[in-house]
C-alpha cells in the first residue's frame, strides 16, 4: 500500500509516533535518550518544535520546517534509529522485523497532519497538552513532566492550573 503523506516545505506538521507495543514505557523510561535524539538530529537538520508531549508508549509532537525543506520523514526515521541505538538488545522482536534487520521500538507507520491555520494549530496544541490527563496518567495537564506546557506556562501563555477541574477557561482551540 502506498501512503500519502503531505508535503508542503516550510510547512507546520502534527505527529503522532507510536512504540510496537503499546503497552511499553519506553519513551518515559528512556526520555535522555529520547531528548538526546531529538537534538542530534535538530543540530543537523533544522526544524522547530512548535509542542511535544512524551507519553509511556507514544508521542505527539507539531514542528515548523525550514522554508524550502519539507522532509520531515527523514527526520523521524533518524531520530527512531538514534534513539533505538541506544536501547539495549535484550528488547522482543517480531520475527518479521528480525528478518529485515529492525530492532522492533517503533511503529513503521506514523500519522501526521500539514496544520491548515492558525486555529487548527490551537487546537493541535492543546490536544497535545491535554494528552496526559486524558490517557489518565495525571489529573492536570501541568503535572505531565515530558510536556512542551511548561514552556507555554513559563511565557505566560497558559495558565498554571488550564485544562484542571477547577479552570473553567479551558476552551480547545480559542485563544
Amino acid at each position: 500500500m502506498k501512503y500519502r503523506r503531505a508535503w508542503q516545505a516550510g510547512g507546520t506538521y502534527f505527529f503522532t509516533v507510536n512504540l510496537a507495543e503499546r503497552s511499553r514505557t519506553l519513551l518515559v523510561d528512556r526520555i535522555e535518550n529520547l531528548r538526546g535524539a531529538m537534538r542530534k538530529v535538530k543540530q543537523a537538520h533544522l526544524f522547530n518544535i512548535l509542542a511535544w508531549v512524551v507519553l509511556p508508549d507514544h508521542l505527539h509532537a507539531i514542528w515548523t520546517l525550514p522554508e524550502n525543506d519539507a522532509d520531515f520523514a527523514m527526520r523521524w526515521l533518524l531520530i527512531k534509529a538514534e534513539f533505538s541505538r541506544g536501547i539495549p538488545q535484550g528488547e522482543r522482536i517480531s520475527a518479521a522485523r528480525r528478518r529485515k534487520g529492525e530492532q522492533g521500538i517503533w511503529q513503521r507507520r506514523y500519522w501526521e497532519h500539514l496544520i491548515a491555520d492558525e486555529n487548527d494549530l490551537w487546537r493541535h496544541v492543546d490536544y497535545i497538552h491535554i494528552n496526559p490527563v486524558k490517557h489518565g496518567h495525571v489529573t492536570r495537564a501541568s503535572e505531565w513532566p515530558y510536556s512542551s506546557i511548561h514552556r507555554y506556562i513559563d511565557r505566560g501563555w497558559l495558565p498554571q492550573d488550564w485544562a484542571a477541574e477547577t479552570n473553567d477557561d479551558f476552551l480547545v482551540g480559542e485563544r
